[in-house]
């Protein structure tokens, strides 16, 4: 007899289903889910993110704001950071999401595979299946469902109708699947829109905008777009954001950095769609913004391993962010903090391969103080050679230099400079998944 499998073991088994050619068609994961017995048409009421920056924190600060007017939310997401079971987030008897437990991760995993029978499918294509299992077994008032990669044939979309669709800001990402230009990412990301289901449209460069629209029209979608039906600004240390019919003053949002004010905006805007079907309040709006949680977008490190490398008065922190866009925003939270408290800025650098390395260090020209290029431990594609990630700090005139590890790379900073001084580790959320793994002292699950 076959003993329990573990999680570890079961995605491993089922990493090896990857189809050698993959057909951009959602045929697969539909073809399994009806297998399954639909569960994605037996879903709470869905809200479909989609965005190249900012899903991930428009999806916290939604899920806190519900939370705290006492709704019941599910919440997926990808990729984990240290083990699979953040990406499913099930709604608990206390009204708090927590990540799905070993046991019953392993359940529906098992019965996903059995189901499946061999057949050729993608990892996350079987666990988006698994996912829907477990979300719609489980009861909710909510479902927030993160589009994985894209949009339009992403294993998310099968969902036949969303309550609410949301795209976040659009940028250059994934050139090599989406395409190399606003316009053809902007697509994708609009293949998640459906008829007459309502849509929130964060800010957006202008070249988006025409296709997301042009998607409406054909479409028939009830929209709300950033800077005509909505807009969010800080005034006097707060956060307004104004609607048509409405103007709320409410606290700065709790995540750091000024691009928090996009995203926070966002969530608002999308909480006050919500409120025709389920009661959301201005004090839920307050405490959901400031009470927001999200691992590795600008997350201060104030305690372990690698923080105790530093000398007194210094500053750790990390973020996930990879691609320029993401830079641009990082740079500019960097640079407010120089402002507030100025100390010399050190980068710890680890990137996937097909990222774009040059457009994400240029962000920190004349910024940073030098770059440190690590690789990335454990990642689930080839990552980019810290000897690469050097040459292009180095053309753009960023002292750089290459470090085996993250805690390395710590030490030769403090080396360099011995005084209080503020280190960004950055690059990729598959190193962020790493440095949090090291800080906890435990082993991550590769993505």
């Amino acid at each position: 007899m076959r003993t329990k499998p573990t999680s570890s073991q079961l995605l491993t088994e089922l990493k090896n289903l990857h189809p050698k050619l993959i057909d951009l068609s959602l045929g697969r994961i539909e073809r399994l889910l009806g297998k399954l017995g639909d569960p994605h048409k037996r879903l709470p009421p869905v809200v479909h993110i989609a965005g190249t920056n900012g899903k991930g924190s428009t999806t916290a600060f939604l899920r806190a704001i519900l939370e705290a007017a006492g709704a019941r939310v599910h919440v997926y997401t990808s990729p984990h950071l240290v083990r699979f079971h953040e990406r499913i987030m099930l709604a608990g008897p206390d009204g708090t999401a927590r990540p799905i437990g070993e046991d019953a991760l392993v359940d529906v995993l098992v019965r996903t595979q059995a189901v499946n029978d061999g057949d050729d499918i993608t990892q996350f294509e079987i666990t988006t299946a698994a996912a829907f299992l477990a979300f719609a077994e489980t009861p909710a008032d909510f479902l927030l469902l993160e589009v994985g990669l894209g949009g339009r044939l992403d294993a998310t979309n099968v969902v036949p109708r969303p309550a609410l669709s949301v795209i976040t800001p659009i940028s250059i990402d994934h050139a090599d699947k989406l395409g190399g230009t606003l316009a053809e990412i902007a697509g994708e990301k609009a293949g998640i829109l459906k008829a007459g289901v309502p849509a929130i449209i964060s800010r957006q460069p202008d070249e988006a905008i025409e296709v997301i629209e042009a998607a409406v029209r054909r479409l028939g979608v009830p929209l709300q777009l950033w800077g005509r039906d909505f807009d969010a600004y800080e005034q006097n240390g707060r956060l307004v954001v104004q609607r048509a019919e409405q103007v709320v003053d409410l606290p700065m949002p709790g995540l750091v950095g000024p691009h928090q004010i996009v995203n926070g905006g966002t969530a608002v805007v999308a909480a006050m769609q919500l409120s025709d079907t389920f009661r959301i309040d201005e004090h839920a709006l307050e405490k959901g913004l400031v009470g927001a949680e999200w691992p590795a977008r600008m997350q201060r490190l104030a305690a372990g391993p690698l923080f105790d490398i530093l000398s007194l008065g210094s500053e750790l922190w990390l973020d996930g962010g990879h691609n320029p866009a993401a830079a641009e925003v990082l740079a500019q939270t960097a640079a407010d903090l120089e402002e507030r408290s100025p100390r010399p800025l050190f980068l710890i650098v680890g990137m996937m391969g097909l990222k774009d390395v040059d457009g994400f260090l240029a962000r920190f020209e004349g910024l940073a103080r030098s770059v440190h290029a690590v690789p990335i431990p454990g990642a689930h594609e080839a990552p980019l050679q810290p000897a690469a990630i050097v040459t292009a700090a180095t053309a753009l005139g960023i002292k750089a230099d290459a470090a085996v590890s993250v805690e390395a790379a710590l030490v030769a900073i403090e080396r360099q400079h011995a005084g209080p001084k503020r280190v960004l580790i950055c690059g990729s959320l598959y190193l962020a998944g790493h440095v949090l793994a090291l800080q906890a002292g435990v082993e991550a699950q590769p993505n």
